[in-house]
């Protein structure tokens, strides 16, 4: 059964907060000002075809992650824009963890939300962390929920939240690694193909960090063909496109239709693979070599810390000599520390150049800074007046017993990103490339 909201998306439109009116509209959507507030953390942003914008947080009662301080509550907040994020409506629950008085596991706390919105509809879903254990003392017969969450009226109503961690977690029982002892799925965004449709929906695709039965942490990728009602392992249990030191990590499709891992590491920098598929209908195909990219070989540098940012590939024109091509971007602090959120970004111009995890990981061309703070996760969402929202932790606070950022929306065009290398195409938005000859 469905609930609306705690207030209506009527009621909150009542008291818009107008950004600031310049170029990238930049807007405090959570706002963590004094020490005493309770914290928001791990942005995630959704974009509908009309225009509207919905983001999602943690509101950290606990002021920790899941299951640090035992019986911790957190909510997750939510915040709509109608206007492609020119104003924007007060922030409301979308769930409300009921800490140590929960009468279950479940609904002690929500956490590191992702999300998609169906580029065909209205449906929207939402999948999070749950419960009262950390992901790091997870075990197969106690582990974190994962909730799901839909809304069929693109974010202004939305259903109560199920589990859905046993049905995924036991892909894994009979698989070589092992019964999966915890697993994670990535905050922020979650990929919807522009190439494979399987009877109602595209199909999407999500990354997981997976604790297997070793204590060895590897990452997987799961995907769906019924918008996140059941899920399947691409590539298979077997296969895991990070064998060792992943982390969280972000997917995307290439313009070939394969797709493409990046996963955080302590080194840096990124860990990058490729799965190339045989058959993309049927989801067949294989995983290649994984490759690190840091600034020994041109590639995305994190200075001295390690955290999770967003990944996508856009098509654009490249300015000097009007070239169809796709740019890549990739979000991380740019350091030292958490400080200086920045989006790398490099041109594909061919088939070649995304033919291998080594061919990406190496030669970026250039890195835009968005922050000039303290500020560490970062996501993204491409909007329909083709531009780009950006969410951003920044002003990071402190108390003795945890902390929290400030939620920051950004707004940008390819040409502020790349200097003015390149613009937006939205002509080849669906065009498929022809995968590179190996």
């Amino acid at each position: 059964m469905k609930h609306l909201i705690q207030n209506t998306l009527a009621a909150a439109l009542c008291l818009l907060a107008i950004c600031t009116a310049s170029a990238q509209q930049r807007c405090d959507i959570f706002p963590t000002r004094t020490k005493t507030d309770i914290p928001y953390r791990i942005p995630a942003i959704a974009a509908l075809p009309n225009g509207r914008l919905i983001c999602v947080a943690d509101y950290r009662y606990s002021r920790q992650d899941i299951g640090i301080k035992k019986g911790g509550r957190i909510d997750l907040h939510l915040r709509v824009s109608e206007d492609n994020g020119r104003s924007w409506g007060e922030p409301f629950v979308l769930v409300e963890g009921k800490g140590a008085e929960s009468p279950d596991f479940m609904n002690v706390g929500y956490g590191d939300p992702c999300i998609v919105a169906d580029r065909g509809g209205k449906r929207v879903l939402v999948m999070s962390c749950a419960g009262d254990v950390p992901y790091i003392r997870g075990q197969r017969d106690l582990h974190q929920c994962i909730a799901r969450f839909y809304s069929e009226d693109g974010g202004l109503s939305w259903s109560e939240p199920t589990d859905i961690a046993e049905p995924i977690y036991s892909l894994f029982d009979n698989g070589k690694y092992g019964p999966a002892r915890s697993m994670f799925i990535a905050s922020g965004r979650v990929v919807q193909s522009r190439y494979v449709k399987a009877g109602k929906y595209y199909r999407l695709y999500c990354s997981v960090l997976q604790t297997v039965a070793s204590g060895e942490w590897m990452n997987f990728v799961i995907y769906s063909d019924d918008f996140g009602e059941s899920w399947s392992v691409l590539g298979g249990v077997d296969n895991a496109p990070i064998l060792k030191g992943a982390d969280e990590a972000k997917v995307e499709e290439l313009p070939d239709g394969n797709l493409l891992i990046s996963s955080r590491t302590n080194n840096e920098g990124r860990n990058f693979n490729i799965f190339s598929f045989t058959n993309l209908k049927r989801a067949e195909g294989s995983w290649g070599e994984m490759a690190h990219s840091n600034k020994h070989n041109g590639g995305v540098y994190s200075d001295r810390n390690a955290c999770n940012g967003e990944l996508m590939v856009l098509p654009v024109v490249r300015r000097t000599d009007g070239r169809e091509m796709y740019l890549l971007i990739q979000s991380l602090p740019l350091g030292p520390y958490r400080r200086n959120v920045g989006i790398y970004y490099k041109g594909l111009a061919e088939a070649d150049d995304f033919s291998s995890s080594e061919r990406i990981a190496q030669n970026w061309e250039g890195v835009f800074k968005t922050s000039s703070q303290t500020s560490a996760y970062s996501t993204m969402a491409w909007q329909s007046d083709n531009t780009l929202g950006f969410l951003v932790e920044e002003r990071e606070l402190y108390t003795n017993d945890g902390g929290g950022y400030t939620i920051v929306y950004d707004n940008y065009t390819i040409e502020q990103i790349t200097e003015g290398r390149y613009s937006f195409n939205p002509k080849a938005s669906k065009k498929r490339w022809k995968t590179a000859k190996k």
